[in-house]
């Protein structure tokens, strides 16, 4: 049994943290959740039990024994508190965007390179949301093929910039100005996640293109990305455009992906079968459909990709990488 802490534990993936941890029977003894000072106080289910809620600060950590730290507080608490937690004896799984590029901190998606959490020094780091659902899809290609370029195309949920942006798109349907997005978001679609760098990207894409990299070691990948936001609640979309090194038969696509670990293949055009935002809402895998051959270049493929990216995107994939650690001690 171990004892696990959730700081950022009342907004929205730290809700899907305690949601999935009682799904899933993780053993946890003793639970400890942490949040800013306003949410200082209030409860939270877990296990039909009430928790209180506790400022996230050094003298509330120190004393815990804390063996699993989840993190879903935003950058700024995760670069101050994450080194606390480690420094107490925590391994910090970390949500954010605060440690994801720094070379020191392993970043993972259990089903892609769970070999680097050993490299970890009290730091892992979940990459991006969109990133993740494209991983396990990625890597099953490039071992078998290898990767030449890469195009992401998103489509990603309000549920993806927290409540703030499930409650622009609530409020816009009844039209009440935004709040969080610069433009109505309800009927419309924001080609902006995150802040616009000096080169014309966005911050959103950047992570796409240097995490993809990341994850599966190949530092000169060649990547570009397009990320929008679009008017649905909660699920990420993607068209993946991917350029192999070899040749391939489009059946083989179809078999490697089917038996490749937290992917599932819905895909009979004929049938009308194909990922969507709320036919993947609150299930574990990825999905993928659209599977279809590129005919502008030599070895190109065409995927849609469709994850839940509160659930998978986010919590889920941070409590497997804890079990895999769990596993891995015994």
């Amino acid at each position: 049994m171990y004892n696990v802490a959730i700081v950022g534990a009342t907004g929205n993936v730290g809700r899907k943290f305690l949601e999935i941890l009682e799904e899933r029977n993780f053993p946890v003894k003793d639970l400890y959740l942490f949040a800013s000072k306003r949410s200082e106080g209030s409860t939270l289910p877990f296990k039909g039990k009430e928790y209180v809620v506790e400022e996230t600060c050094e003298k509330n950590i120190k004393d815990k024994k804390i063996d699993y730290a989840l993190f879903s507080a935003g950058g700024d608490a995760s670069k101050e508190f994450a080194p606390v937690f480690a420094q107490y004896g925590a391994v910090v799984i970390d949500n954010s965007s605060a440690w994801r590029m720094d070379p020191e901190v392993p970043l993972v998606v259990p089903e892609v390179n769970p070999e680097d959490i050993k490299l970890h020094k009290g730091i892992i780091a979940n990459p991006n949301c969109s990133t993740i659902q494209a991983m396990p899809i990625m890597k099953a290609l490039h071992n078998k093929y290898g990767i030449k370029r890469i195009v992401y195309s998103t489509y990603q949920a309000v549920s993806g910039a927290g409540i703030q942006g499930i409650r622009d798109l609530e409020d816009g349907v009844k039209g009440v100005a935004p709040k969080k997005f610069p433009y109505p978001i309800a009927g419309n679609v924001l080609p902006h996640i995150d802040v616009f760098l000096e080169d014309g990207y966005t911050k959103e894409e950047e992570k796409m293109i240097k995490e993809t990299r990341k994850i599966l070691h190949e530092p000169d990948l060649r990547i570009t990305a397009t990320t929008a936001r679009v008017p649905v609640l909660n699920g990420h979309s993607e068209s993946i455009n991917v350029e192999l090194n070899s040749e391939f038969d489009i059946k083989d696509i179809f078999e490697l992906l089917g038996n490749t670990q937290g992917v599932t293949v819905y895909d009979n055009v004929k049938e009308l079968k194909y990922p969507t935002a709320l036919e993947v809402s609150g299930k574990d895998d990825v999905y993928v459909g659209r599977i279809r051959r590129d005919f502008s270049i030599d070895n190109g493929l065409n995927l849609w990709v469709v994850g839940d990216n509160i659930r998978k995107g986010a919590a889920l994939n941070a409590i497997q990488i804890a079990e895999i650690m769990i596993k891995d001690n015994k």
